[in-house]
């Protein structure tokens, strides 16, 4: 392995399920992910560890991220950090505020939703500045309708403070070896101080350290080394073929697991924070880690057309508003219909606000993207380049 990140992009072209500029397995991940996440909340037997599909989300939008400012690094020699914070709020916001609009509105129409303790203008306010996850941490808050948006908060502070440590660390010629030490020793502190803070709640209630922006930052940073320790091209070489599949059998094997032995009470046991859900965080690295680097049945399903744009299309509109139709459905309608009327209302209203809210904003976003300069294509050709991992 090199002993510094490279200046220059990978030439190992990882699986061939690939189609513009993509990799089709992640988002099909994506939708395994946002369907664990949605059975989860809609209560369906079987489910009940459902929420792991947020740590896959996690470790995969870590992943996504690092590989795509490490990326515009190689190709461009910087990173523009002012335009990568642009991209994501192109990106993420205007879904986020037609969910807040509607949500507001069913609020007002339905009442509360599961005890909030705060009014809708006060859910909205926190939902649209993204710190849900510290009024949930620090101040034993509800968002009624907009709970989910906890892990959006999450994930944007990850984004405000990631990108300039990188910045920095490139800047100084970090070597991967010591980077991915320096992550691994994060996550690893990270587990040991939730062992230690861990405090049992009352009830079915959700502890707070599960919300902390530190103690629960350790999927976020897998994802992160795995996109460093992928920008080997010895270590891409090693998993293209048996050993790739085998990691993405074993990832398969653990985040399927979890769903097994994570059971009733999860949130009643420290080890449910401080083991099982860096356990799966470990898993996922291993599934995505294989399905970026070699062929197999898994990444072949998740491959299929339908399943792909699902994922790519749906899953993001859909964690936002699959909440707001159980608020507004389940008091009405229960049991399995109730069940099949949200996710009728909820994936529908996805696909519109896929076409008619992201699209639009997703053509702004373009203008943003990062450059490459031009190249000889004696000595570049477009073959040899990376497929475009997300449409983040």
């Amino acid at each position: 392995m090199p002993s510094a990140l490279p200046t220059t992009e990978p030439t190992e072209q990882p699986v061939s399920t690939t189609r513009r500029d993509r990799v089709l397995p992640l988002d099909g991940l994506r939708t395994v992910a946002i369907a664990l996440v949605v059975l989860y909340h809609l209560h369906v037997p079987g489910f009940g560890s459902g929420f792991v599909g947020v740590n896959v989300f996690f470790v995969l939008s870590g992943y996504l991220i690092t590989t795509l400012l490490l990326r515009e690094h190689a190709s461009t020699g910087r990173i523009r950090l002012g335009r990568f914070w642009v991209r994501r709020l192109l990106r993420l916001y205007p879904t986020l505020l037609a969910v807040v609009v509607v949500g507001v509105a069913v609020w007002w129409l339905i009442g509360d939703y599961q005890g909030s303790t705060l009014g809708p203008v006060g859910a909205a306010l926190i939902a649209l500045t993204y710190t849900g996850n510290l009024a949930r941490a620090f101040f034993d808050t509800s968002q009624g309708v907009f709970a989910p948006m906890w892990s959006l908060s999450m994930e944007e502070q990850f984004y405000l403070v990631w990108p300039p440590v990188l910045v920095l660390l490139l800047a100084v010629a970090a070597r991967r070896k010591a980077l991915v030490a320096g992550l691994s020793a994060v996550i690893v502190a990270s587990a040991v101080a939730t062992w230690f803070l861990y405090d049992r709640p009352s009830g079915g209630a959700t502890p707070d350290i599960y919300f902390s922006p530190v103690l629960n930052v350790a999927p976020l940073l897998m994802g992160c080394v795995l996109a460093v320790v992928l920008r080997s091209e010895r270590v891409r070489s090693a998993l293209a073929g048996r050993w790739g599949a085998l990691a993405t059998w074993l990832g398969v094997a653990g985040v399927a697991g979890s769903l097994v032995l994570i059971g009733s009470g999860w949130q009643q046991s420290v080890l449910t924070f401080a083991v099982a859900l860096p356990a799966v965080g470990l898993a996922s690295m291993l599934l995505i880690g294989g399905l970026v680097t070699a062929p197999s049945p898994v990444a072949w399903v998740l491959s299929l057309a339908p399943v792909a744009w699902f994922g790519r299309a749906i899953s993001y509109p859909l964690y936002l508003w699959h909440v707001v139709f159980i608020a507004l459905v389940t008091p009405v309608v229960d049991g399995t219909l109730g069940i099949v009327l949200v996710l009728a209302a909820a994936i529908g209203t996805s696909v519109l606000s896929h076409h008619f809210v992201e699209k639009p904003a997703l053509k702004l976003k373009g203008r943003f993207e990062p450059r490459e300069p031009r190249r000889a294509s004696s000595t570049s050709p477009s073959s040899d380049r990376e497929p475009e991992l997300t449409n983040a």
